[in-house]
């Protein structure tokens, strides 16, 4: 093909010889800014690999001329905002958690520390607002499992419910009286029906309340008190209020009968520090439900 043959006659310009279906690709050339650009990528990309950590190698990868390193760029900026925190926080471990509630200073500076451990640590089970789900406790409520003084909040976060720690809250776990067999399917229905009048609420209308209420006395009242009152101490809570952790109609009753409940709550002193600790219990109080 002459030099004619491959010009294009629309618009002057050498076509590359291609052709399909009788269209034909013309020959322009790329704008130099382009190239340009492009040529500087490409050297910037081989001064990148050799300052910078950059190949991967069968067990670890080239470090690069400036020895750099993410890893511990993230643990030094992690380190000196723990340090800065830690410098903030020196003086709530000058006072109890009861006075740091009584210095409007402090105050502000816990509760700003609270909100934020909160957020990161404890909205994913209680919610951002404190408001708990189902199985979670409520924490803008006054009915406390293991007491609402800012000193009890403070233990609890501290050690925990049934964590790994030795000094943990919580007791034994509520028993499963339907899964090992020690009351029968229509037991558990009448002490369903019985727990439902300690809070008012009206029974199912095929239970025996009477016959609820008499075993309810022999195997469940050394823990949750003969009139529904709970015990702290075990941890057991109160049936005579309104306050339901896993609902208060008939089946989440038998349900919680039949397979027991033993809730987990992580000790948090060995992954947070003590002011830390100690912002999270002034925080928590401040939700609404502290005594």
């Amino acid at each position: 093909m002459s030099a004619a043959d491959r010009r294009d006659a629309t618009s002057g310009v050498d076509t590359t010889g291609h052709e399909w279906d009788g269209i034909r690709e013309l020959n322009n050339p790329l704008p130099k800014w382009w190239l340009y650009i492009f040529y500087a990528s490409i050297a910037w990309a081989v001064v990148y690999w050799i300052v910078m950590p950059a190949w991967p190698l069968a067990s670890t990868y080239t470090k690069g001329l400036l020895g750099y390193s993410q890893r511990e760029a993230v643990l030094a900026d992690r380190d000196e905002a723990l340090a800065e925190r830690a410098a903030h926080g020196a003086p709530l471990l000058k006072v109890t958690p009861e006075q740091i509630s009584k210095d409007s200073g402090l105050l502000e500076f816990a509760l700003a520390n609270g909100k934020a451990a909160f957020g990161d640590n404890c909205a994913g089970c209680h919610g951002a607002g404190g408001g708990g789900a189902r199985g979670f406790p409520n924490l803008q409520d006054d009915d406390w499992l293991h007491g609402g003084s800012i000193d009890e909040i403070l233990r609890t976060i501290r050690v925990g419910v049934r964590s790994t720690s030795p000094e943990t809250l919580g007791g034994v776990s509520m028993p499963a009286f339907g899964r090992d067999g020690s009351l029968k399917r229509d037991e558990i229905e009448n002490v369903a029906a019985f727990v439902r009048t300690l809070s008012s609420l009206a029974p199912a209308p095929t239970a025996d309340v009477a016959a609820g209420g008499r075993i309810f006395a022999t195997r469940c009242a050394s823990c949750h008190g003969a009139k529904g009152e709970g015990n702290r101490e075990m941890g057991a809570p109160r049936l005579n209020d309104a306050i339901w952790l896993y609902g208060s109609d008939q089946k989440a009753i038998v349900e919680t009968l039949a397979t027991g409940r033993a809730g987990v709550m992580p000790a948090w002193e060995s992954k947070l520090d003590e002011a830390t600790l100690r912002s999270l219990a002034v925080y928590v109080r401040s939700l609404g439900g502290a005594q």
